[in-house]
């Protein structure tokens, strides 16, 4: 049995289940809220590409190396995707990405509720001794958004992949360490509940 298995995390902003092929139209108009696929600097499929994605996600957790969920808000409407990845199960790491939401649903609870729930998973069930973060140096939007989190800037990978477009890209690594988990679970636990 694989160190990392399908489940299903609940709260009160979102829920993200085992991403499944029958998400695809839903998933397909959360990717047209706001053309998300146009940005330059990340990687969301356009709903033209949104089956081959589903499929290369599955075939990758089959293969064990991706645990991929599809994000719904807390009204149970689709507004995403997101994943386990580069798994380690010999030196329980994971790293979570492959992220993206509606933007209906940027700049809300939704994104911090995904990150409380796969990280509580991945601490204290898992027993994980870091949790990894990546994005384009450039993306600005999810470097703050990860550094809210409470995650620490490990460093840059320079020149670390080829773009679409067949620019370089520069990756921002971040991590969260299983001591600092406790501070960190705080932080967003508050940040759940106090008043928007």
């Amino acid at each position: 049995m694989s160190w990392l298995q399908p489940i299903l995390l609940e709260g009160r902003h979102a829920s993200l289940r085992p991403l499944a092929r029958e998400h695809h139209d839903a998933l397909c108009d959360a990717a047209r809220d706001g053309e998300l696929w146009r940005l330059w600097y990340t990687s969301v499929p356009a709903p033209e590409d949104m089956a081959r994605e589903i499929e290369r996600r599955l075939a990758l957790q089959a293969a064990g190396s991706m645990l991929p969920f599809t994000v719904f808000d807390g009204a149970g409407a689709v507004a995403g995707m997101t994943t386990y990845m580069h798994i380690d199960a010999a030196h329980r790491r994971v790293e979570i990405g492959s992220t993206w939401t509606a933007a209906r649903t940027q700049r809300t609870a939704l994104n911090t509720q995904c990150k409380r729930l796969l990280l509580g998973h991945a601490f204290d069930t898992l027993d994980c001794i870091a949790v990894e973060f990546r994005t384009h140096r450039l993306n600005t939007q999810s470097r703050r958004a990860i550094e809210r989190l409470g995650a620490q800037l490990d460093g840059m990978l320079r020149a670390h992949q080829i773009g679409a477009n067949g620019t370089l890209r520069d990756t921002a690594v971040y991590s969260i360490t299983a001591p600092e988990w406790p501070t960190v679970k705080a932080h967003l636990d508050w940040q759940l509940v106090k008043p928007r």
